[in-house]
């Protein structure tokens, strides 16, 4: 497809770089497959396309524009090596693929980077340092080496380059899918959405664009609403590979001119998006990458119903026990786990009445606990705490509302945001 005149001018990335990165990078990186979901559609009342990023070799879309980089450089560049801060998918990236272009790749990782996303990091070869508390202590130490070692560094979200090469993923799901309507990117850094805003908007220009950020870690919106890039609040979430206290400036500038909306999701359908994707799709995908789906489900983009929409599975790389946690939170979320406490008769026969009611209305106990100190006044009652297996939230109201026509006052627990 030829460019239109509507690209955005006086930008650090141009439509013209991201065509040239598309070429730079073929054949190095994965051309990942945007194919309709027919689990998904029907549920979400809108024909929804997955570009299937996770799929690349190191587990997420940083690749392209961690190759497109490493190409760019000047041969003494290459020769000396280049280093950046990263806790996890943009080291990767560039660890790998320094290796196959035989560039040496220093990486600065937070001390408490996953041991997994380190050792696959040292594997590819790279000169893996452990240093600081954070993402941003790693990046102060990495830029003291820049002028020690004479390394180029190269950020994972805000460098031309880097940009470009997301922008690539924009051009495939144009020729993936003709008629898209639009598109529903994650925003961290913004280099994704400003790479694939640019050359979406570039082509097709009718076609919306649309970022979506976690509520617990936003900071594109507070970027937008102050004019510039600023730090925004930064609280533990599933996305965390989204948890970009500042926007990249360079990314920044694309975006806003670029991005037609933004929409903000919670935790629990970040949860419930990284479930249903296991389940329908049979995609492992990490909380980052599960956030354009998220705002899907979360309806978020109602106003897309009988569209055609693209989202990106942009990473999956999510540590195991990380994931079993996450999905038991989904189901949760879902209906299909339920927790709540109720007092029983301490008296015989009280538990095994209490759970007959249970047996009758079809639920799996998981777990059940005693506690006969915190009881209540009643001296003869005990407290029972249960975590049991349901259908749904109507099986979770008519399995309340069967203990309370039996006598047990209960108390359920609703899932947090």
């Amino acid at each position: 497809m030829a460019p239109t005149t509507d690209t955005p001018t006086g930008l650090p990335v141009s439509i013209d770089d991201i065509l040239a990165a598309a070429h730079r990078i073929k054949g190095g990186v994965a051309h990942t497959p945007c194919l309709r979901s027919d689990w998904l559609s029907p549920v979400v009342g809108m024909d929804l396309y997955l570009k299937r990023e996770h799929r690349q070799r190191t587990g997420s879309f940083k690749e392209r524009g961690a190759r497109n980089a490493l190409k760019r450089l000047a041969p003494e560049q290459k020769q000396h090596g280049v280093i950046a801060a990263s806790a996890g998918n943009h080291a990767l990236a560039l660890a790998y693929h320094g290796q196959q272009l035989g560039i040496p790749v220093t990486v600065v990782m937070p001390t408490f980077a996953p041991m997994i996303k380190v050792a696959n990091c040292a594997g590819f070869g790279a000169d893996v340092l452990l240093h600081g508390d954070h993402i941003g202590d790693a990046k102060d130490h990495a830029m003291t080496l820049v002028a020690e070692r004479g390394l180029t560094y190269i950020n994972g979200y805000d460098h031309p380059d880097i940009i470009a090469g997301a922008g690539t993923i924009g051009l495939e799901m144009l020729d993936q899918v003709p008629d898209l309507d639009a598109v529903v990117v994650p925003v961290g850094g913004a280099g994704l959405i400003a790479g694939i805003g640019l050359a979406v908007k570039s082509i097709r220009p009718e076609v919306e664009v649309i970022g979506v950020e976690p509520r617990r870690a936003s900071s594109y919106a507070p970027a937008l609403a102050a004019g510039g890039p600023v730090k925004g609040e930064m609280l533990p979430t599933l996305a965390d590979g989204l948890a970009v206290p500042v926007v990249g400036s360079n990314a920044f500038a694309i975006a806003r001119k670029v991005v037609d909306r933004t929409v903000i999701v919670h935790e629990h359908d970040i949860a419930l998006a990284i479930l249903r994707l296991a389940e329908m799709e049979k995609a492992i995908v990490e909380g980052a990458g599960a956030t354009g789906v998220a705002a899907v489900l979360g309806h978020m983009v109602d106003d897309l119903a009988g569209k055609r929409v693209g989202t990106v599975l942009c990473g999956g790389n999510i540590d195991t026990t990380m994931l079993g946690r996450i999905i038991q939170r989904g189901l949760a979320v879902d209906g299909r786990v339920c927790r709540f406490s109720a007092h029983i008769s301490d008296r015989p026969g009280g538990l095994a009445g209490f759970t007959r009611v249970l047996a009758e209305e079809g639920v799996s106990v998981i777990d059940i606990a005693h506690d006969r100190v915190f009881g209540g006044d009643e001296i003869a009652s005990v407290s029972v705490e249960c975590k049991v297996e349901t259908r749904d939230h109507a099986h979770i109201e008519a399995l309340r509302q069967r203990l309370e026509t039996e006598g047990f006052a209960t108390t359920f627990h609703k899932q947090p945001n």
